[in-house]
């Protein structure tokens, strides 16, 4: 097996096991912060080692109310031995913790259900990202599945109180497959 195959096989066996925390609470009980109009826009994703395996990634990010944002991801995801086009919307809100401003985004997941005639039911969930924006770049770093072995949180305080502690440990809490940049760019109407 020639080094670029290799490659290719390492990375996908990462992506395939790397994910980002999702939980059952966001990290404050609800949005402490107004909306910050620097987040609104169209942010264009900045690929970390200029290849194309996943494409390129972009949020456009509004204001669904003074305190929330709705966020549409375009990407592109795996199914099976293919990679597909990806589209997914989440509402989000920001809050502090100690210096550092976070977002949990709300998102949804299908979950198997006995409940319903199909089977499944969405269950919501959310995902929990720092930010830090300077200048025209928007750095977003996603709290990995990993950084703790307790999955079953369901008060805001005790995760709040968890990663605020592993941060001042100066632990790495963040997955660096989901840690991305981008850079905004002007929205294009037609």
């Amino acid at each position: 097996m020639t080094l670029k195959p290799a490659i290719g096989l390492i990375s996908l066996a990462l992506i395939c096991t790397a994910c980002p925390y999702e939980s059952a609470v966001p990290l404050t009980h609800g949005p402490t912060e107004p909306v910050d109009s620097s987040l609104v826009g169209y942010w264009y994703g900045i690929v970390k080692d200029g290849s194309d395996f996943f494409g390129i990634e972009a949020l456009d990010i509004t204001a669904k109310s003074d305190s929330v944002y709705a966020i549409t991801r375009y990407g592109k995801s795996i199914r099976g031995d293919m990679i597909m086009p990806d589209t997914a919307f989440y509402t989000a809100f920001t809050s502090r913790l100690g210096e550092h401003r976070y977002m949990s985004v709300q998102g949804s997941v299908k979950v198997p259900s006995r409940k319903s005639p199909s089977g499944y039911e969405m269950q919501r969930i959310f995902y929990i990202s720092s930010l830090d924006l300077k200048n025209d770049t928007l750095s977003i770093k996603t709290v990995t599945e990993n950084f703790t072995a307790r999955k079953d949180f369901r008060n805001p305080d005790d995760l709040r109180s968890l990663i605020l502690s592993l941060t001042q440990q100066q632990k790495n809490i963040f997955d660096d497959l989901y840690s991305l940049q981008y850079r905004k760019i002007e929205r294009v109407t037609r």
